[in-house]
């Protein structure tokens, strides 16, 4: 029996900037969808609703609906057989918005491979080291380090506190 498989959701508009906009996936992920990409591979004509997408005022009309991105400005109508239309929202699925984006470096993420390998160094270890003293790889630490994989506090916890006899400490602003 095959899994069901879980689509991607949109959660939350973090900023939007021209035509760009960054947001949050039901993944924890926060990701930028650069829309001139997008909207340049549809291929519009300048009769196309869609087009009014390159004004950024336009644009910046973005809402969250049915966990997508959704202009309501945008007017699309949808044909029947019995020739009548209905009226929808321009909208692009949320699992395309995934495959057409990257993922957000923060200066959070690259801020807790620097320190690491800061205090790491300081403390005259290898990665090896490290990684047997914290009970995790070598080829982990290096991940880490080079923001190539994410963290999870109590990982990052025991590294500190294990590997490098550290307390770590934690604040929100």
């Amino acid at each position: 029996m095959s899994k069901p498989v879980k689509l991607p959701q949109i959660v939350k508009i973090n900023w939007i900037k021209d035509l760009s906009i960054s947001v949050d996936f039901n993944n924890g992920e926060s990701r930028i969808i650069d829309f001139r990409a997008i909207l340049k591979k549809l291929s519009l004509t300048p009769e196309s609703p869609i087009a009014m997408l390159y004004a950024t005022d336009e644009f910046a009309k973005v809402k969250i609906s049915n966990n997508t991105l959704s202009w309501s400005n945008v007017e699309q109508r949808i044909p029947f057989r019995n020739h009548s239309t209905i009226r929808v929202p321009f909208e692009i699925g949320a699992d395309v918005l995934l495959k057409c984006s990257k993922k957000e470096i923060s200066e959070q993420d690259l801020t807790i491979g620097r320190l690491l390998q800061k205090a790491r160094m300081a403390n005259g270890l290898t990665q090896q080291d490290l990684a047997v003293m914290s009970g995790t790889t070598r080829s982990y630490i290096s991940r880490i380090e080079n923001d190539k994989s994410d963290i999870e506090i109590g990982t990052l916890r025991r590294i500190v506190e294990s590997g490098l006899g550290k307390k770590l400490l934690i604040t929100i602003k």
